[in-house]
């Protein structure tokens, strides 16, 4: 598995553990407000898990921007600077 997978798993399971869903039921592009009932204090605790985790610190401007598992990868890899 590589090192991008890898990281997009551990977002994954962050984000399955805050939504209260098993892993396997994100779907990469499911957007969690409509498809997952997520608040904006869920949003914040996935936010907050993901800077722990990576030791990297991401504006709460971006929240808008991290609707579903894709474009919190894509947030998360801007700025804990992960290659593409």
């Amino acid at each position: 598995m590589s090192q991008s997978s890898e990281r997009f798993e551990q977002l994954r399971e962050i984000v399955a553990e805050v939504l209260e869903l098993e892993p396997e039921e994100v779907a990469d592009g499911g957007d969690f407000v409509e498809e997952y009932d997520a608040d904006s204090l869920r949003a914040i605790e996935i936010l907050a898990r993901i800077e722990k985790s990576w030791k990297v610190e991401i504006p709460q401007a971006e929240l808008n921007e991290m609707r579903n598992l894709k474009a919190v990868y894509e947030v998360v890899a801007r700025y804990a600077g992960w290659e593409e």
